[in-house]
């Protein structure tokens, strides 16, 4: 059997909790499947966000050591700013801590009454924060991508036709 292992070492652990069957049972049923109702002492794997959930590199433990916690001016900040510059050619750099951080700032100034948002299915703080905006958020899944039991090469196309009608 071919063993495929990681490429990197694991710079910190913590001790996580395996319930039982029965226990995830009723912790479901509690919740009424809602995973938004399940206290993270109970989720072994989390598949609810892509929020950094991981081990950090020996680089992005050391990035915390020597980081400078100035309120502003820091030299993080500064090479922040030149990477993502050399990255997008952008002027302006925003930095948010979160992606839902920067859709809130995003839809702000371009969301508004009468817009659309178009995409084959949209993250929830995606949807709210253009709701809150006052537009739609409009999902455009291709039929495949509806049926969870059926195969599928990709199922995260958007639905064409359905893309047509609305133009």
């Amino acid at each position: 059997m071919k063993t495929i292992i990681e490429p990197f070492r694991i710079k910190s652990v913590e001790p996580i909790y395996f319930n039982t069957k029965e226990e995830r049972k009723e912790i479901l049923k509690k919740a009424a499947c809602n995973p938004f109702l399940i206290d993270s002492k109970d989720v072994l794997i989390d598949l609810l966000t892509d929020s950094g959930t991981s081990a950090m590199s020996s680089l992005q433990w050391a990035g915390i050591m020597k980081g400078d916690e100035s309120y502003a001016g820091s030299p993080s900040f500064y090479e922040f700013k030149k990477a993502v510059q050399d990255i997008t050619h952008m002027p302006q750099i925003i930095p948010t801590h979160q992606g839902r951080a920067s859709e809130k700032i995003l839809f702000s100034i371009t969301g508004g009454k009468g817009k659309y948002f178009l995409s084959n299915t949209l993250f929830d703080t995606t949807r709210a924060n253009i709701e809150f905006s006052g537009a739609e958020g409009i999902d455009l899944l291709c039929e495949e991508g509806k049926k969870p039991t059926v195969p599928a090469p990709f199922k995260g196309n958007m639905d064409i036709e359905a893309l047509r009608k609305l133009s």
